[in-house]
Parts: C-alpha cells; structure tokens; sequence
C-alpha cells in the first residue's frame, strides 16, 4: 500500500471510532519494528520524526529510508512531523515527501498560535498533506518538547481555532505530560474536558505524553545499571478510555525508548565479551516491536488496515 496522507488516516479513524498509532523513529531499528508490528497487527500508523530526530540522522536518511520501503509493507501508514516548531521545518518536510505535520506553536500567543498555523493549512491542503496543532501545554522534557507550566485547553477555543485554521486535527492539553516523570501522584486526565472539545469541534483529537512506562522497563533498566527512578507514565485503562472519548491518534516515544535501553542494557550485561552491534540491536529491536504492537491493540486499530483496501 503506497505511503498515504494523514487525513486519509484520521477520517477513517475518526469515523470508525479508534485511534491510530503514531510512533517515532530516528533510526533504522525504530523504523524496521514499527512497520513489522504493523504489519502483523493489520493495523495503520504514522511514523514521526521531530526536530531533534532530524538535527541527529538528518531528514534525508529518516525520509529516504520511509520511500526507500514504502512498496514492500501492506498497511497505511503516513510520514509525519512531530512538533515542528516553526515554518521553515514544515517547508523541509513537505519538500521530503511527508505526508502529516505538526505546527506545535501551544508555547506562544493564542493569536500568533492561530495565525502561523493557518499559514500552514494553507500551503499543506492542496498538496493533500494533514496538518496537526494544538492548544495548551503539556509539562515535561521528551526530544525538543520542554515545559515547566501545564495549561489546559479550552474547549471553546479549541472549536474556534479549529474553525478559523482548517487543520485536520488537534492535540488538546488534558492533563498528561512528555518524558518518563509524568505524574508525581496518581494520573489526572480531564476526561471531561476532552469529552467537551470532541462535542464542540467533531474533528479527529490526538493524545500527546501518553506512553505507559511500563514497569518491568523501568526495573530492567535498574536493575542493570541505569538511574531511571519514580517513573510513572499513564495507565493502559486511562488511555482506552480517551479513545472511547474521541482521541484518533496517541503518540508513543518514551515507551519504545524504554524498551530498547532495557533489553540493550540486559543484553549488554549478559554477553560482556560480544563487540558485534548487531547481537545487541537486533534483541532490542524485537522489544520495540512487542511494545508497538501491545500500543496498536491499547489503540483499538488492530485490524484496522482493511478499511483502507
């Protein structure tokens, strides 16, 4: 199946009630997991790179190795920027064949946030390229996304911003954060507040800082020599139910990091005479696999490729 639109990927999901898997990647291991646990989950994802993802491999190999694999695997799937943070990076996508962005301007003034982001839609709708944005902001530190202040979305902004942008979805601030420390208590998500914005605007949501931080993650990384203490990230039933809420699409980094650190550290202890990159990667790799297919099953988009046939 050819490298497909995000809108293509947020209607369906929007109209058939779940959410799409949106995983980043800056490198071939990353990349090679995802499309496999797709794949064998039947299931569409966005597969994202941020700015820092580019600053380190560069946008030429992550879009290069996306086209250079495109024909070979069956599910949709679409190129997405995760949190641009300025026009000129939507520019450098759009000329490397992305097919989704996000124009993540929630830090600056409501009106500049709106205006810069129409900007957006209006050079990336008749190309067929999705344009995400948001509204509010998500405390935490995760890539190139760093905030001491959360701040909730406003519903009713959220549908007059919709309104006046055109984008194709928005990301509403509803209580979770980026990084691996997002609560210091239990999780609150302000289910009614999300409940209001998808009442108000209709339009497909997406869940940003919602990885899990699975525990056996965190205990294996401890255990063998990582420092990763009082991680906490957001319960599998809180994330089921914002998709039964409305979210369409749920980003997911920390937890695949976490993965591949825990089995790359475990298997680093255990084979201490092996210099072979390979040995280490490839375990890590399949634990990323696991954890992107248990995500597309949280998601509900297991077996969701069939609509797009």
């Amino acid at each position: 199946m050819p490298l497909l639109s995000g809108k293509v990927l947020f209607e369906k999901a929007n109209e058939s009630g779940f959410a799409v898997g949106a995983f980043n990647f800056n490198n071939m291991e990353f990349l090679k997991a995802i499309l496999e646990a797709a794949e064998e989950e039947e299931a569409p994802v966005f597969l994202q790179t941020t700015e820092s993802a580019l600053r380190y491999a560069g946008i030429e190999f992550l879009a290069g190795m996306v086209h250079a694999v495109k024909d070979e695997f069956r599910v949709p799937f679409a190129l997405h920027l995760d949190h641009g943070r300025s026009l000129d990076t939507v520019l450098l996508a759009i000329r490397h064949g992305y097919t989704s962005v996000m124009i993540d301007l929630s830090d600056r003034p409501y009106e500049e946030n709106l205006e810069i982001t129409r900007k957006v839609v209006s050079l990336c709708a008749p190309l067929g390229i999705s344009v995400e944005a948001e509204l509010g902001r998500l405390v935490g530190i995760e890539d190139n996304v760093e905030s001491e202040e959360e701040l909730l979305v406003d519903p009713e902004q959220a549908k007059e911003f919709a309104l006046r942008t055109g984008v194709d979805a928005l990301a509403p601030a509803i209580g979770t954060a980026h990084g691996a420390f997002k609560f210091k208590g239990e999780a609150r998500l302000d289910f009614e507040r999300l409940r209001k914005v998808k009442e108000l605007t209709n339009m497909p949501l997406v869940l940003h800082g919602a990885s899990g931080v699975y525990y056996e993650y965190v205990n294996e990384i401890n255990t063998f020599g990582g420092e990763i203490k009082d991680a906490k990230g957001v319960p599998d039933e809180d994330v089921r139910r914002a998709v039964e809420l409305g979210i369409n699409k749920v980003n997911t980094d920390t937890d695949l990091r976490l993965a591949f650190v825990a089995t790359l550290r475990r298997i680093m202890s255990e084979e201490k005479g092996n210099i072979d990159p390979r040995k280490f990667f490839k375990p890590a790799m399949e634990e990323v696999k696991e954890i992107v297919k248990r995500r597309i099953r949280l998601y509900g988009s297991s077996g969701m490729a069939s609509l797009f046939l």
